[in-house]
């Protein structure tokens, strides 16, 4: 889609999985990268892999609950670029499975921070830049354990139903401005989360977050006119 030549994106939990599959689209499509995660080694070799695509390409280091740090982010991409085309909220972490009243205490603060408050933050600090270009676009990464009642996903399930109340509400309040906000279900894929959730299951039995890039490429550009809605990835593919 050429017209997302040269658009600014920054992508949180950019270097496994589905974070990984969105980058390469994007670079693909001529999208200038801003990507986050706390594994230095894997944003050096995600990198590598993208060398070839002749977008700029800035890694971040970064571990969501240093929230104070990510308005220090903001302001360097503002002084660079001045703007964010394109924001996607990825990164999140499982915690643990269980009943959820055994949850420890610290598991379950983790999962808050980085699932839902870590977004909160994304919104608080990149929304000025968001605003300031020609087609804002945020899209933020949800699960269906956010609304089927998932017994044992525990602090993950909560975490998911959180994030998507608040960027609905997000959503709804700037239905005036040109800004769009959607939230994308991926549905069973094979990541390293899906193994870690059910390690009874071949990954090969599931499919690649690669084949269910389109709905993120749509969300992304200036042709979505949609905002406040869950798109799911695999419904979206064989839709379209």
């Amino acid at each position: 889609m050429a017209e997302l030549k040269g658009k600014v994106a920054l992508i949180t939990g950019a270097t496994r999985g589905l974070g990984a599959e969105i980058a390469k689209r994007y670079a693909q499509e001529g999208v200038n990268l801003i990507l986050l995660s706390r594994n230095i080694a894997q944003l050096e070799a995600l990198d590598d892999s993208l060398a070839s695509s002749g977008v700029n390409i800035t890694l971040v280091p970064y571990d969501l609950k240093d929230y104070a740090s990510l308005e220090n982010l903001a302001r360097a991409i503002g002084d660079r670029y001045g703007r964010l085309d394109i924001l996607v909220g990825n990164a999140a972490i499982l915690g643990i499975l269980g009943p959820i009243q055994q949850v420890p205490s610290s598991t379950w603060q983790e999962v808050i921070d980085i699932n839902l408050t870590a977004n909160l933050y994304l919104l608080k600090f990149f929304d000025p830049l968001l605003r300031n270009s020609s087609g804002g676009r945020a899209i933020f990464v949800t699960s269906e354990v956010a609304h089927d009642i998932s017994p044992y996903w525990s602090a993950y399930s909560v975490s998911k139903a959180a994030l998507e109340n608040m960027i609905m509400l997000y959503a709804h309040e700037n239905l005036n401005s040109s800004l769009k906000v959607n939230l994308v279900d991926p549905g069973k894929i094979r990541t390293s989360m899906h193994a870690e959730a059910c390690p009874g299951i071949d990954p090969l039995s599931i499919p690649s977050p690669e084949e269910f890039m389109d709905v993120f490429i749509y969300l992304a550009s200036e042709k979505c006119q949609l905002t406040g809605k869950i798109f799911k990835a695999q419904e979206f593919k064989n839709e379209n």
